[in-house]
């Protein structure tokens, strides 16, 4: 069983933190691990979250991590619990277990290799597109209630980080006009064909966050691991979208080794395009 004396630590583990671990651990310290832009973490490894929204916050990366541990059960960190303090309401905590990482990057064909597993072993619970609670791109809400099609659950998610940013910084008239020009020409003529014309395809779990820094390597068992995650069910192409971003170190070469091991959707003349447009 877990005991208070013995823990020394500078104040986060609450007693929901200390109900939530296994029964058989004792905790001995604990101490800040890690850097993140959105939470703080704690080896045992704990985040600790105190912005706006945090228990959906908590809740929408646990789910994730759990739905992508169904499928790639040696290459992700682990889901324990999730819960919001006893002691400070305004907090809540996501519990892991703890993985050794290593901050070396995985090769094209290592990173599409793993992809292309969690792509294809995947099926959507309802065979539609979304994720059974809110998730959340750093802090930036996603919209996850199921849709039919494609077309229009990315479309809802892009008009929501429209409304987001617009909450942020205003609204812009010029903007505005392209954005509504946008949604009438640009998306239907891109996503529609997808599910169109005979052709269909079919909702696979993405990470929803693929990028350098959300993927290393265990030091122990060599195997790449995926974290931070914000999991959906949606165009498996939608997990290339940062692989576009010249900012990050993920990049085209990746993307042509994943092409190599799952063919584009049909129409294929429009990948590029879909990859550039889930970039935006």
């Amino acid at each position: 069983m877990v005991s208070l004396q013995s823990i020394r630590h500078d104040g986060p583990l609450d007693p929901a933190v200390i109900a939530a671990l296994p029964a058989e651990c004792k905790v001995v310290a604990v101490s800040q691990h890690g850097t993140a832009s959105w939470s703080s973490g704690y080896k045992v490894d704990v985040k600790i979250i105190d912005r706006p929204r945090h228990a959906e916050l908590v809740r929408g990366e646990y789910e994730s991590q759990r739905a992508l541990q169904q499928h790639l059960p040696e290459n992700v960190v682990i889901p324990l619990a999730c819960g919001t303090f006893e002691k400070d309401p305004s907090k809540s905590f996501f519990l892991t277990s703890f993985r050794d990482l290593i901050d070396d990057k995985p090769s094209p064909t290592q990173l599409a290799e793993i992809l292309k597993k969690l792509h294809e072993s995947s099926e959507s619970p309802t065979g539609k597109f979304g994720f059974h609670v809110p998730t959340f791109n750093g802090f930036v809400p996603l919209i996850n209630d199921w849709c039919d099609t494609w077309e229009e659950y990315f479309s809802r998610q892009f008009q929501s980080d429209i409304l987001w940013e617009q909450s942020l910084h205003g609204e812009d008239e010029e903007f505005t006009h392209i954005s509504e020009e946008f949604f009438q020409k640009v998306i239907p003529r891109l996503l529609r064909p997808l599910q169109t014309g005979g052709r269909s395809i079919k909702p696979a779990l993405v990470h929803g966050d693929i990028w350098h820094s959300n993927v290393q390597f265990d030091r122990a068992t060599q195997k790449l691991i995926l974290f931070d995650s914000c999991c959906c069910y949606a165009h498996n192409e939608m997990g290339l979208y940062m692989m576009r971003d010249p900012r990050y170190i993920f990049s085209g070469k990746h993307i042509d080794k994943y092409k190599e091991l799952v063919r584009p959707s049909e129409p294929v003349d429009d990948f590029d395009d879909r990859i550039t447009l889930y970039a935006l």
